[in-house]
């Protein structure tokens, strides 16, 4: 086998064999971020169709929270948002900044005229 014929044949691996979702995962966000621009869907990390049922099992987790909260008593607790299906080579969402005991004293004094 030649050089040329293994090239093409790693070309034309479908876009969820092993071989191409390790290629992909070992490109930088910026190479990421450009094939998500240019729209190449056989470059994408799932097959279109399990992109469709991730997002359907998102929409119908969403579904069945909203019907929670609105037959969930108005002083009760309710539930977390569902977390949306983890996506290859989608970054988690960064988690919410805490505020610190320290920068909260800070942001007090701010807005109660300590920065004068």
């Amino acid at each position: 086998m030649t050089w040329r014929q293994l090239r093409v044949l790693i070309q034309h691996l479908p876009p969820e064999s092993a071989t191409m979702t390790a290629l992909r995962n070992a490109m930088s966000d910026e190479e990421l971020a450009e094939q998500a621009e240019t729209g190449q869907p056989e470059k994408a990390r799932w097959s279109q169709l399990e992109q469709l049922t991730a997002l359907n099992a998102d929409l119908l987790k969403q579904v069945i929270y909203v019907l929670i909260c609105a037959n969930t008593e108005s002083k009760s607790k309710r539930p977390k948002p569902p977390e949306p299906i983890a996506r290859p080579g989608a970054k988690p969402p960064k988690p919410k900044a805490q505020l610190s005991e320290n920068s909260a004293s800070i942001l007090f004094d701010l807005i109660n005229g300590g920065a004068a």
